[in-house]
């Protein structure tokens, strides 16, 4: 490696271009950057050979300058060859081999003559330090002038870097005070017009005073030598900077090759700053920043601490490149591992994975025997399967969509043969009572049954006649087996849809599961309440990644048959919103007439739901829309009377309880008397959910105390459920809440079941007449208030009262419980009776509830829920019941034997019938009244009214 010091052995003018022609050359002051071939391809002109002769006087004594060139010199036509440049980048110096060992600070200063004043040349975004060689090209006149003068002279010139690259004839003001004396090495002539030079930087100056502006700018200039620590926190730093500098060369690509290793051979602090400083990449702020800081200390730290953020800043961004380039080569050399198993595959005459899963799909197909159009389809999607490779992201869709027409139960059922006292024998075991139920389950097995029977002995007949005309004798066909013609198959497998509706707790989907179990069916049930969505019923259509099919394939792919009993639960809380209506995409799955051919937006291909039974559950029939009720048939489960609650704790609740909590069944046993005060104290509803938690509580009291070692069994009595379950919960509080006249006790049909409501009035004078109805009574309801208030002034003398009755009062008519909403056509009666009441005095009987909507004329209308309205009057203990005579035939049907015979019904078809059975008589309520004479006969004379009106009528 050559040494670069200002006295060479050689010509150093051409070691200073030989050291130029490596390096990058940027854009100094408005120059363009100088092309790779200029210094090769255009040979200095005579004129600048006759420039270059002229020596200086000055170098003479400080720098040995070359002998100049002559024409007759071959090194001459070589020297083109010999300041080629490489690359383009502006603070990109010498290379390996242009830096050996540098003179020292001390020596340097004693050989080096710094003129007073020396011309002074801006540059643009670059910045020369010491020991830096660069080659620029030089475009402005001036310049090109200030090159000149310099030639002719010391070649000494002083670089100093501009504020802003934007000026184009930069001034005094507008460069730094600190720059570098640098020599000009060698210059040539471009055909352009632009001047070529390379120079080498020799000690920093600082510009004093300007003595001329106009060519150019010249300067009084002092050399600034840098201050050189010689101690170990400097030498420790040093080797810091130099190892950083390594690894950054390691990690970029425009540094020459063994500028690292070069490093390593820089003995002194100062020129480790200046020698990386020049080749690492920073902005102009740092870089002149650098050449002013007086101390090597601390530039060692400046640029210490800037190699190791940009340092982190390159090894993170070579991580993230690493890990992008494994990641692809791993897909790659997956890729030929798979061709290469591929091939070998082939040359062994073995199947590849993607073939193999090909061909168990076909399998699949084959086994799933699918009706004609599905197996066209299935092979269709199965053969583009094949076409594709297995990174295509369609690819997967396919598969998927394949694999789910193979799983489907398309011909898979398991049905057996119907035996209807069997399934008589299954319904009775898991459920008590529900006699209407039971029969039409019954019902639709006898004659499906009859109908596959008598299919069957057509066919038989058939083939009989066909064989004794042949010649064979023929089997006789199994009465469950499956018909090939769908068409035909259709009428016989046609399934009702059954809608159970009732409150909750009263077994609506465990009827299902027993229905199932007498079928010899699988059972699958699926929760409707609260789904918005229409695609949960018809699926999603094959346009996206993670489409499905809807909750109906979904099922049937689950329970792998093609006959379930599928439970739609809660069918009266299905929503609809901008998703669009569920309730409107069951009425293909829930009709009959068009089930056999559903078509769900995955699947796209007809599948037959014929074979399905499903069975609804509702609370309430007017939520559900009116074409979806229409498709099922409706059977309601009102509620359990005491009685049958009693069985049903005995015979199923007290057991499954015990089993559950542990208990053999000799350990605990309970009295009918016990039972039956935890249906009434404990327990007040239609179903028996609550009354299933009462006993398992008393279970789990009774567990824990065999657990402490209390001796079994352990019989509860009905004084025994205070202590065990503690206080009573409800009360039979009717007769109590009667005590005076505008009372009376109403019945009234929720989701949940029955329930009895206290209706109240009020009169107080007023201005205006008005009645005040509150309560949140619904629309219907204040409806009824109003007409029944118009009945009892229009018919005051009929019914005994005063003519001007209510006149110049307010009226108020609530009802309590006033958090909970309250509507419904079947208060009109008792909200006349309760003004009847009123008007006159007497109290209404508190044994006595009633039902039923009125007209204007006295007239009692018939309402609906009658069994759950007089279930709910016989829990709260009322015995004596008023309804419409139209609902006669309703209640003799409905209504269990067990509660005509305990409880007194009452038939009305007028509002006078309902107010003799619900007022208490005149005689009784002289001989309960206290009060003074006079208000005793002012009730006489109404009473006597009242029964004189009666009479005539």
């Amino acid at each position: 490696m050559e040494k670069i010091t200002n006295q060479h052995a050689a010509d150093p003018q051409e070691d200073v271009m030989q050291q130029a022609n490596s390096h990058n050359v940027d854009e100094l002051l408005e120059n363009q950057p100088i092309a790779a071939d200029a210094f090769e391809d255009v040979p200095a002109s005579d004129a600048d050979a006759d420039q270059e002769q002229i020596p200086s006087s000055s170098e003479e004594d400080e720098v040995s300058e070359p002998s100049s060139p002559s024409d007759d010199d071959p090194s001459d036509e070589k020297a083109p060859d010999e300041t080629t440049t490489t690359s383009t980048d502006t603070n990109e110096p010498a290379s390996e081999g242009e830096f050996g060992e540098l003179p020292a600070h001390g020596e340097d200063e004693e050989r080096l003559h710094i003129p007073e004043v020396l011309p002074i040349l801006p540059l643009k975004d670059t910045v020369i330090y010491p020991f830096s060689v660069q080659p620029f090209s030089v475009g402005q006149e001036r310049y090109i002038r200030l090159i000149d003068d310099v030639m002719r002279g010391n070649r000494m010139v002083v670089l100093v870097a501009q504020k802003s690259p934007d000026i184009d004839h930069a001034g005094p003001d507008d460069i730094y005070r600190v720059g570098t004396v640098s020599r000009v090495g060698r210059m040539f002539r471009m055909p352009d017009g632009t001047v070529q030079i390379a120079v080498q930087g020799l000690e920093r100056v600082t510009i004093d005073e300007f003595t001329q502006e106009k060519p150019y700018l010249q300067a009084r200039v002092t050399a600034k030598p840098d201050i050189q620590e010689d101690d170990t926190e400097t030498e420790a730093i040093k080797r810091n900077v130099i190892s950083y500098f390594q690894r950054l060369v390691a990690l970029v690509q425009n540094v020459p090759e063994g500028v690292a290793a070069a490093t390593l051979n820089l003995e002194e602090p100062r020129q480790v700053v200046y020698v990386i400083a020049t080749f690492v990449q920073m902005d102009m702020e740092l870089r002149q920043k650098l050449l002013e800081i007086d101390s090597v200390h601390e530039k060692l730290s400046q640029l210490s601490t800037f190699l190791a953020h940009e340092l982190e800043i390159l090894e993170l961004g070579k991580k993230i490149q690493n890990s992008a380039q494994e990641e692809m080569g791993k897909v790659q050399r997956e890729y030929l591992l798979r061709e290469q198993l591929k091939a070998i595959q082939r040359e062994l005459g073995e199947e590849s994975e993607e073939q193999a899963t090909v061909n168990e799909l076909r399998r699949k197909i084959e086994e799933a025997k699918m009706p004609e159009e599905a197996y066209k389809e299935a092979n269709r999607e199965l053969s583009r399967l094949e076409k594709l490779p297995t990174v295509s992201p369609e690819y997967s869709i396919i598969r998927t969509y394949v694999e789910l027409l193979a799983s489907l139960p398309w011909n898979k059922g398991t049905a057996t043969e119907i035996d209807v006292p069997h399934a008589r024998e299954v319904l009775d075991e898991d459920h008590y009572d529900l006699q209407k139920i039971k029969e039409r389950i019954l019902e639709y097995l006898a004659v499906r049954r009859l109908k596959e029977d008598r299919l069957s002995e057509e066919m038989a007949h058939e083939r009989e006649l066909d064989g004794e005309r042949e010649g064979v004798e023929v089997e006789k066909l199994v009465p469950t087996q499956p018909l090939k013609d769908q068409e035909a198959a259709r009428p016989l497998h046609r399934e009702p849809i059954l809608c159970f509706v009732g409150p909750p707790g009263v077994g609506k989907t465990s009827l299902g599961q027993s229905i199932a179990r007498a079928l010899g069916r699988k059972f699958a049930r699926m929760s409707l309440g609260g789904i918005r969505d229409e695609a949960e019923i018809r699926g999603h259509r094959r346009t996206y990644i993670g489409a499905m099919p809807g909750r109906i394939i979904q099922t049937l792919r689950r329970v792998e048959a093609n006959d379930p009993v599928i439970m739609l639960d809660e069918v009266d809380k299905v929503g609809a919103d901008w998703r669009g209506d569920p309730s409107s995409a069951l009425l293909e799955v829930l009709d009959p007439e068009q089930n056999f051919n559903f078509r769900d937006n995955y699947l796209d291909l007809p599948f037959d739901l014929s074979r399905v039974m499903f069975i609804a559950t509702a609370n309430a029939l007017e939520p559900i829309p009116a074409p979806l009720r229409d498709r099922m048939e409706i059977l309601e489960l009102s509620g359990y009377t005491e009685e049958q609650k009693l069985h049903i704790a005995r015979n199923y609740l007290l057991s499954k309880q015990r089993e559950s909590n542990g208990l053999k069944p000799d350990e605990l046993t309970i009295d009918d008397d016990a039972i039956r005060r935890l249906i009434r104290d404990y327990t007040r509803e239609a179903g028996v959910r609550n009354l299933e938690r009462q006993v398992g509580s008393l279970c789990r009291k009774v567990a824990r105390q065999v657990s402490e070692g209390l001796p079994t069994p352990v019989h509860v009595t009905a004084d025994k459920v205070t202590e065990y379950l503690g206080r009573q919960r409800f009360f039979d509080e009717a007769a109590e809440r009667i005590d005076r006249p505008g009372i009376a006790t109403g019945m009234a049909w929720t989701s949940v079941g029955g329930e009895i409501m206290f209706i109240e009035a009020a009169t107080m004078p007023g201005k205006e007449e008005r009645l005040i109805l509150t309560g949140q009574l619904g629309d219907v309801m204040k409806e009824s208030a109003i007409a029944a208030l118009s009945y009892v002034r229009s018919n005051a003398a009929a019914l005994g009262l005063p003519r001007n009755v209510f006149e110049g009062q307010n009226v108020h008519i609530h009802v309590p419980a006033g958090a909970i909403p309250k509507d419904g056509p079947s208060a009109g009666v008792t909200m006349v009776t309760v003004l009847v009441s009123l008007a006159s005095g007497r109290k209404v009987r508190s044994d006595v509830a009633m039902t039923g909507e009125i007209t204007l004329r006295g007239k009692v209308m018939p309402i609906g829920g009658v069994k759950e309205k007089v279930l709910a009057a016989y829990r709260s203990g009322i015995r004596s019941v008023i309804l419409p005579a139209k609902n006669e035939a309703e209640f003799m049907e409905d209504i269990p034997n067990e509660l005509r015979e305990q409880m007194h019904f009452t038939f009305a078809s007028d509002i006078r019938q309902v107010l003799d059975t619900a007022l208490v008589p005149e005689d009784e309520e002289k001989a309960s009244a206290n009060g003074d004479g006079r208000h005793r006969k002012r009730k006489s004379e109404k009473g006597e009214k009242g029964e004189k009106a009666i009479a005539k009528a």
